[in-house]
């Protein structure tokens, strides 16, 4: 995913340092994202250092396909992880609903075999433009645009998308809207934190936790909120949208 700067590279760099998550995730499942720039990965070497699962991007836009995508994402299944693919919105390039069907045509798909984690949308401040960190829309277009995208997720795949986002994101380019909490699973970024802070609007808790952008694993680290055989339970059920701290 894009590089998320939350608190201090200090406080990033504090995490990294000890290997491993903060302390009131360290029992939670493990994982990591990736993408092209992670290129070619051991992912028994991942494994063995304890990765449970990982999201591949697959696409941006219209016009973007990781080209690692396909072994990244079987290579992942071949040494046993749970793994999904994850969507880079581009809100200003074009509608939800046409990036949502590139997007699951090109791996963006579901299937309840409980070793595919449901798609995940990436909605996070344009990388491009600093100019316009809410892709020049407005509030109220911003969560037609991820409605649009996620209605159209359902239909083609029988899931919701997972929501990525940072807090400061969701607040400020969607008005803090609770248009998504109730349906809609949390993966939510924030580095250097002892916790995953205040959730943005609507969610009262969150499903994924990325919490550093390099450590053990290869790209971005990850934990899950819930025990490992509810992850598999997460990955398996077409209703799971949230998962309780404790399980």
């Amino acid at each position: 995913m894009a590089r998320v700067r939350i608190l201090a590279a200090a406080s990033v760099a504090a995490l990294v340092a000890v290997g491993g998550p903060p302390a009131s995730a360290a029992e939670l499942p493990r994982g990591h994202d990736v993408a092209s720039h992670q290129r070619t990965v051991d992912w028994a070497g991942a494994r063995n250092a304890g990765a449970r699962f990982v999201y591949v991007k697959a696409t941006e836009s219209t016009g973007y396909r990781n080209p690692y995508f396909a072994a990244q994402y079987d290579g992942a299944a071949s040494a046993g992880l749970l793994r999904g693919a994850y969507h880079f919105a581009r809100p200003d390039r074009s509608p939800g609903r046409a990036q949502a069907a590139y997007f699951v045509r090109n791996g963006g798909g579901w299937r309840a075999d409980g070793r595919t984690l449901p798609p995940a949308l990436d909605m996070e401040y344009n990388p491009y433009d600093a100019r316009r960190p809410c892709y020049g829309l407005n509030a109220a277009r911003t969560v037609a645009w991820v409605r649009a995208f996620s209605d159209e997720v359902l239909r083609l795949t029988g899931r919701r998308p997972v929501i990525y986002t940072t807090t400061h994101w969701w607040n400020t380019c969607t008005g803090g809207s609770g248009a998504f909490a109730a349906d809609h699973a949390l993966w939510i970024a924030r580095y250097g934190s002892a916790d995953a802070g205040t959730l943005p609007g609507g969610w009262s808790s969150w499903t994924f936790w990325q919490y550093a952008d390099r450590g053990r694993l290869p790209g971005d680290q990850n934990v899950f909120n819930g025990s490992p055989s509810r992850l598999t339970r997460f990955a398996t059920d077409p209703d799971a949208t949230d998962t309780p701290e404790t399980s």
